[in-house]
C-alpha cells in the first residue's frame, strides 16, 4: 500500500490517488510541531518537507514527480494523456506550472503576508513573488477561456496540480 506523508502539497497526491482509485494510507506530519521532532518522517525525507510517499521500495518527495510516477506506474489513466496525444503538451505545461509557476511563488506571499512580523509583511520579495504568480496565472485563464480543462476537453492531473496552487 502507498503511504503518503503529509498534507499540504500532499493534497495533490491524495486527490490523484482518489481519482485513480488506488489504496493508500495518509501519515500526518505536523510541520508546526517541527519535522525535526518526527524521526520516522525524517528517515523517509531527511530534508523535512512534504509530501513524501513510500510505495514498496520506492520513496519520492516532490509532489509533481510523485504524480508523474503514479500515473506512469499505475496507469494508463485518462488523467494523463499519452506522449503522442494532442493534449500532451498542454498537460505537461500545466502539470508543472501548478508547482513551479504558481504554488512556489504564492507560498512565499502567503508566508510573508500571514506569518511574518507586521513590519515585514509587505516586503519586496513577497511583492515580486506575487507578480510572478499573477503573470503565470494569465496562462491558466487564457487556457480555460479556450477549453473546459487545462489539457483540453478532459479533466487531468494538470487540473489537480493547478487547483492546489489556486
Amino acid at each position: 500500500m502507498i503511504t503518503v506523508f503529509g498534507e499540504g502539497r500532499g493534497f495533490r497526491v491524495v486527490w490523484l490517488l482518489e481519482e485513480m482509485g488506488l489504496p493508500y494510507r495518509l501519515r500526518p506530519v505536523d510541520l508546526l510541531a517541527g519535522a525535526e521532532n518526527d524521526a520516522a518522517f525524517l528517515e523517509v525525507n531527511p530534508a523535512g518537507f512534504i509530501p513524501a510517499i513510500v510505495d514498496g521500495d520506492v520513496t519520492m518527495v516532490e509532489s509533481i514527480a510523485i504524480m508523474e510516477y503514479l500515473v506512469a506506474r499505475y496507469g494508463p489513466t485518462p488523467l494523463a494523456p499519452g506522449p503522442h496525444d494532442a493534449e500532451f503538451p498542454a498537460y505537461q505545461q500545466f502539470l508543472h506550472l501548478g508547482e513551479a509557476g504558481l504554488a512556489a511563488s504564492i507560498y512565499f506571499v502567503v508566508g510573508a503576508r500571514n506569518f511574518a512580523p507586521e513590519a515585514d509583511r509587505q516586503n519586496w520579495s513577497a511583492g515580486q513573488a506575487l507578480g510572478v504568480f499573477e503573470s503565470r496565472l494569465t496562462l491558466v485563464t487564457r487556457q480555460l477561456a479556450r477549453s473546459p480543462y487545462l489539457a483540453g476537453d478532459i479533466f487531468t492531473a494538470a487540473d489537480i496540480s493547478v487547483h492546489f496552487a489556486l
